[in-house]
């Protein structure tokens, strides 16, 4: 995966070329259309937010005949359209969520107006499943399911993909819907070594990262690792402001409990007896490890955060304090 470009400096203009694909003259190439900010736009929360409404205003060209197979999409080569929609995750995390949501949903209208105009295209198809694998897949570390929402709104009720993928984009709305940023994260039971039931409410701190984690899970201990020699982190434990409470939500306790050496006394360390949380009725998730950041009224400030993510949050808010 490319290195993703940041979103201030990504919004530099540039301007748009075409070239011929060898070979045929009839088969156009292109870079990426990126968006040229006015000049008078010069506060960067705006410039921000006209890129993201305009990002997409020139993928859709009709102008010539652009290559589109396997190796390039509507003309732009598959790296660049890849490099192309992680930059737009980052700009788009930089905007107010409802601006977020109606620019996703321009975006889903300009392909689906593409595919609608021209189904033996493969325009549609390749540009949502980029979009699916970097907002989704829970190895991306771009993944951002506030994003990823709209566009599932819009694909659960599109009439160009089957009732089968209709279903499954619905499925991933509802996913998608279950603890958001900004709501308080549904509260549960857990049972830690000694047989003491808590409740992610009833711990107290400024700061909760809720950590899902397995023994025996290579990036699991690469966190726990992380988040024990990290010394803004640490300072934000010993001080009592941040509280990691870890949970297993799997039923093999005897593992679980083997493991037990490896996890921090420090931390809340349990498992979900009743396996409630992995029928995904309270928490989606997808994908071991996760993390959610919670505030002190255990709302949601990150869900299913790239590791990355999280710990630079949390480093931040060491130094912070």
């Amino acid at each position: 995966m490319k290195r993703i470009v940041a979103a201030a400096a990504f919004i530099a203009a540039v301007t748009v070329s075409c070239r011929q694909q060898g070979g045929d003259s009839k088969l156009l190439t292109r870079p990426f259309p990126v968006v040229q900010v006015p000049a008078m736009v010069t506060e960067p929360s705006e410039r921000m937010d006209y890129v993201a409404s305009h990002y997409w205003n020139r993928f859709p060209d009709t102008t010539g005949v652009y290559l589109s197979d396997s190796t390039h999409i509507l003309g732009i080569e598959n790296g660049d359209m890849e490099q192309a929609i992680a930059n737009y995750t980052s700009i788009l995390e930089s905007i107010p969520v409802d601006r977020m949501r109606k620019y996703v949903g321009d975006f889903y209208e300009k392909i689906a107006q593409l595919e609608a105009r021209n189904p033996e295209d493969s325009t549609f198809e390749a540009t949502v499943r980029i979009f699916d694998r970097y907002l989704y897949d829970p190895n991306s570390p771009v993944r951002n399911e506030e994003i990823y929402l709209p566009f599932c709104e819009k694909m659960a009720v599109s009439e160009l993909i089957s009732a089968e993928k209709r279903d499954i984009y619905e499925r991933a709305r509802q996913c998608c819907s279950l603890n958001r940023i900004g709501a308080v994260a549904a509260d549960f039971s857990f049972s830690d070594r000694y047989g003491k039931t808590r409740t992610l409410h009833s711990i107290k701190a400024d700061y909760t990262l809720l950590f899902f984690s397995n023994p025996g899970c290579h990036a699991c201990k690469d966190i726990i690792d992380n988040l024990s020699t990290l010394p803004q982190i640490q300072g934000l434990i010993t001080s009592g402001k941040l509280a990691v409470v870890n949970v297993y939500i799997d039923e093999d306790t005897a593992a679980w409990y083997e493991y037990m050496p490896i996890y921090p006394e420090s931390w809340y360390n349990g498992y979900d007896p009743n396996l409630i949380i992995r029928s995904d009725e309270l928490y989606s998730v997808r994908a071991i490890p996760s993390l959610y950041i919670l505030d002190a009224q255990k709302r949601v400030i990150m869900k299913d955060a790239p590791e990355n993510k999280a710990l630079q949050y949390l480093v931040q808010l060491g130094e912070s304090l």
